[in-house]
């Protein structure tokens, strides 16, 4: 039976990826988007200070024009008032640059750290809706490098780099203008050598830019690899590894060194470079314009006046001034580049696509009538139900028992390599099934079809009649309880992490479950009980009392079915006898898949699933299956082992 999607129902939502921009439009974007109003204050600022900032240069040449008006008659008290117009016009312009620089450094302030802290609170949400095969492909220190090292390098674009060029682009225009208006032929000569200089901007600037996006995927490489390595500290210890370990991290470390080393060669020589290109500018310039005067050539100019001393000296500053913004520019490349890598593995995470989820059957509370009928209630009870929309606009409310039945699946992680080949079981209200099967045999990937971690590529899963494709994710997962090989505890009071099996539960509900777990004893004698802040994932804890606490996690959300995958494979022959009471407590009426090594854990399931390389190979019950004289027979026997 093929797994086809499910037709859109009332209340289905579909998922699409919008089209890609590049990195720096991106960016833009989300500035105005975050903050419109900073945004525009900013750029207005920048563009009221890279005006002001070409300005002195023409009063130089206005105030050298009125030296020599009145130098040849010594009339120099003539010259104050007009000397003193041009000082006061030039303070009011340097005031009001003042103001914009100042305004404009507490706004992009604001701006820079606000948009970080809507980038990173994006990029969270976002990666809460991914996928779990998104982190199973992916190095969590490799994810950590995103909110670090991306993060910073974007702070630097947006608080640096996109001021410095925004200022340098309307400054060369600014100063371009001014030079037109002087002297045309001047221009030109400036002009070649900007075409000079962005060229070695090209030809230089490619090559670091190349490196520096290399460089920034070997720094997450190799955080991931260190963090890796810090989680695993004690297996590399164990196995005496660590010169082998050090060798794997000097391979990585070395792409990195290789990466930044030829980044900053092509990088720190665009400097040097540009500077003397600009001296040899400056130089041509003066020579040109002496010429021009000295032998009285015609100088054309959109203001139609002679090139004269004032204006080849103002001229000579504004060379300078066009040169250094260009220079200005080129040296931000490293930032600019180095953002706009970081920028853009930013958006590639905000591209990822997210769990996809078409379902509409949703998960809630519900009472019986006077007529017996289930009706939906907005408070809490002890009745949940499934309610399911219909295209002709009517509700079923099925109750919510833990009927699941998996009807001919197969699943595979990539399409050439199919894991489990059709596998078809049941597991009725309150039956505890048990899978058993080497390593690799396809027990966990059972489990997390039934969660829907993954979508199996042919077949159909029912839960409680209902295929599981039209059940919205959260509403399916909120009904199913797990316990994993792996304990993960967050920091916080032993009471809170309790109480994330549901967040609205009580302290004695949260107590009662620890005490169904066989976790209450031990809580007690720790020094504040409930109330102990447990840290780093609760290393103070034995890895036995932390698989307690996650049992006793599962046991307050008090679903109707329950997933024990090696729940109890961390613990103690002793500790096993004290929880196993709990564990029968908490699968009592409730519909139970267990995962077990452990095969005296499973001799009491109702039916046992011996599973090999995606097959079922045997089902029936422990006193079945060994009267089989099978798989199983010999693996309880330990004529075979599990491996």
């Amino acid at each position: 039976m093929s797994n086809k999607k499910t037709p859109t129902a009332p209340g289905a939502t579909h998922t699409h990826k919008t089209p890609q921009k590049s990195s720096f439009i991106r960016v833009i974007t989300m500035l105005f988007e975050f903050y419109p109003v900073h945004t525009t204050i900013v750029l207005l600022c920048i563009v009221i200070s890279a005006i002001a900032s070409a300005m002195p240069s023409v009063f130089m040449q206005q105030a050298i024009a009125v030296v020599t008006k009145y130098f040849t008659s010594g009339n120099w008290e003539a010259a104050q008032p007009e000397i003193a117009k041009i000082a006061g016009t030039l303070l009011a312009v340097y005031t009001v640059a003042l103001i914009a620089v100042s305004v404009q450094v507490q706004t992009l302030a604001t701006l820079t750290q606000g948009t970080l802290m809507n980038i990173r609170n994006k990029m969270f949400d976002h990666m809460e809706d991914l996928p779990i095969r998104f982190f199973d492909t992916n190095k969590h220190g490799d994810i950590m490098s995103y909110y670090t090292n991306d993060v910073d390098a974007l702070r630097q674009l947006i608080s640096q780099s996109l001021p410095s060029i925004i200022t340098a682009v309307i400054g060369v225009t600014t100063v371009l203008f001014i030079m037109l208006w002087y002297s045309i032929p001047l221009t030109l000569i400036v002009l070649a050598i900007i075409a000079l200089m962005m060229l070695v901007v090209k030809t230089l600037g490619t090559r670091s830019a190349r490196f520096f996006i290399t460089q920034q995927k070997s720094l997450a490489q190799v955080e991931g690899f260190a963090q890796e390595a810090m989680a695993g500290q004690k297996v590399i210890k164990v196995f005496t590894h660590e010169q082998a370990t050090q060798a794997d991290f000097d391979k990585v470390n070395e792409e990195l060194y290789q990466a930044s080393k030829s980044a900053n060669i092509f990088a720190n020589m665009l400097m040097p470079i540009l500077f003397n290109l600009g001296n040899l500018a400056y130089a041509l310039v003066a020579l040109a314009g002496g010429f021009f005067i000295i032998n009285g050539l015609p100088s054309p100019s959109l203001s139609g006046a002679v090139l004269t001393i004032d204006i080849a000296v103002s001229f000579l500053t504004l060379t300078k001034n066009l040169t250094s913004s260009i220079g200005q520019v080129s040296g931000q490349i490293n930032s600019i580049v180095m953002g706009l890598a970081g920028a853009a593995r930013i958006l590639d995470l905000l591209d990822q696509e997210i769990e996809e989820d078409e379902g509409y059957v949703t998960l809630v509370n519900v009472s019986k009538n006077e007529k017996g009928e289930l009706v939906e209630c907005p408070e809490r009870t002890d009745i949940w139900a499934w309610k399911h929309p219909h295209h002709d606009g009517t509700l079923t409310y099925t109750p919510l028992a833990g009927d699941i039945v998996l009807d001919h699946v197969d699943f595979g992680y990539s399409p050439e390599h199919t894991v489990l080949h059709d596998v078809s079981l049941y597991a009725k209200p309150g039956q505890k099934v048990a899978f058993v099967g080497a390593t690799g045999a396809g027990k966990t990937t059972i489990t997390n079809l039934i969660n829907r971690f993954y979508d199996i590529a042919d077949g159909r899963i029912r839960y409680d009649g209902i295929n599981i494709n039209k059940i919205k994710k959260a509403d399916l997962r909120r009904s199913l309880g797990m316990v994993l090989q792996d304990t993960n505890l967050f920091t916080g009071t032993v009471m809170d992490n309790i109480r994330y099996g549901r967040l609205d539960a009580s302290d004695d509900e949260c107590i009662g479950a620890a005490k169904l777990a066989g976790a209450d004893s031990f809580i007690r004698r720790l020094p504040d009980g409930y109330n102990t802040m447990l840290t780093d994932n609760a290393t103070q804890l034995s890895q036995g009392q932390r698989q307690l606490l996650t049992i006793a996690r599962a046991a307050v959300a008090d679903p109707p079915a329950m997933i024990l995958d090696e729940a109890t494979s961390s613990i103690d022959t002793r500790t096993e006898f004290i929880v196993q009471r709990g564990m029968d407590a908490l699968m009592a009426g409730r519909t139970t898949f267990v995962i077990a090594h452990r095969l005296s854990t499973v001799r009491n399931s109702d039916v046992i699933i011996v599973l090999n390389h995606g097959h079922i190979i045997e089902r029936g019950t422990h006193d079945d299956l060994i009267a089989a004289h099978g798989t199983y027979y010999q693996l309880y026997t330990g004529a075979f082992e599990l491996e």
